[in-house]
């Protein structure tokens, strides 16, 4: 694996590791199986393309991305907390429903490619770049779940019961929660499509799938109580499975090749559920 192939491996951890914050924001903060990120991923990067095409600053079209987002989350919300769905099948039907509305947002194209167009990572290093943004996001998602909204948070998904008796909102907290996982996912998917050149509305196959082995392979790497430390787990477990993904593509006596990515992903993620598992039968024997 070369030099470049490395530095490009970092910079999709990177993103992909704000995709995996939104996922842990659902999956493990709040309990909430949430299947809406395949489509707000690519909902970020239609919105972000179509505005980029148009002229608009780069920053400006990663926050009404990460707002498209938001209210994507805020459907999935709705469908689960007034119409009775379970969350499973909200994440299902907003996804589904999500793939025309991308292919709406991209005008009918289902492919848009940023050729000669101004993106955030033509003003400086990429890699510096996304550094930065991932730091802002880390620290301001670390330091909301520290507040008391971000206890409340943390509630929900530790006892809903004991949540109640507190005082807390379910339905209201769960409804922001799914918004503020969607908008970073969103966000994700801006910063791809600017990093990548394109927005391609299949694009987002397969990020819930990235986003949990990230989340995972980062609790197995750093395991802590601290807040602080989770949300950068995740972030780290993005990096690290960018790089065994690449370590693994490239080598020439695996005989693997690019078709055979989501192999290798669920492949992970299978190892990665099993480690408790074997960790238990080792203490046992």
């Amino acid at each position: 694996m070369s030099y470049f192939e490395l530095l490009s491996s970092l910079e999709l951890g990177l993103i992909y590791g704000i995709t995996a914050l939104g996922i842990c924001l659902t999956f493990r903060i709040i309990d909430f199986p949430d299947l809406t990120c395949d489509g707000s991923f690519v909902l970020g990067a239609a919105v972000a393309a179509v505005l980029l095409k148009l002229g608009y600053n780069p920053i400006f079209a990663l926050c009404i991305a990460a707002l498209a987002g938001g209210i994507a989350g805020l459907g999935t919300g709705v469908l689960h907390v007034y119409f009775k769905m379970t969350n499973l099948l909200a994440g299902i039907l907003m996804a589904f429903m999500l793939y025309s509305i991308n292919l709406k947002v991209m005008q009918g194209i289902p492919n848009i490619a940023l050729l000669n167009t101004e993106t955030m990572f033509t003003w400086g290093n990429p890699f510096f770049s996304l550094c930065a943004v991932a730091a802002i996001v880390w620290a301001a998602i670390s330091f909301i779940l520290s507040t008391d909204f971000g206890l409340a948070l943390r509630s929900i998904g530790q006892n809903k019961r004991l949540a109640v008796n507190c005082g807390v909102q379910i339905s209201f907290m769960t409804i922001l929660a799914l918004i503020l996982s969607n908008a970073l996912i969103a966000f994700s998917g801006a910063l791809f499509c600017q990093h990548q050149g394109f927005a391609d509305v299949s694009q987002g196959v397969g990020t819930i799938i990235i986003g949990l082995a990230a989340v995972m392979i980062g609790e197995k790497l750093l395991p802590s109580r601290s807040i602080w430390y989770s949300m950068f787990a995740c972030i780290l477990g993005s990096i690290v499975y960018r790089i065994l993904v690449a370590a693994a593509l490239h080598s020439e006596w695996l005989g693997l090749q690019t078709q055979d990515l989501n192999l290798i992903t669920g492949g992970m993620v299978v190892a990665v559920m099993l480690m408790p598992t074997l960790g238990v039968r080792k203490q046992n024997a």
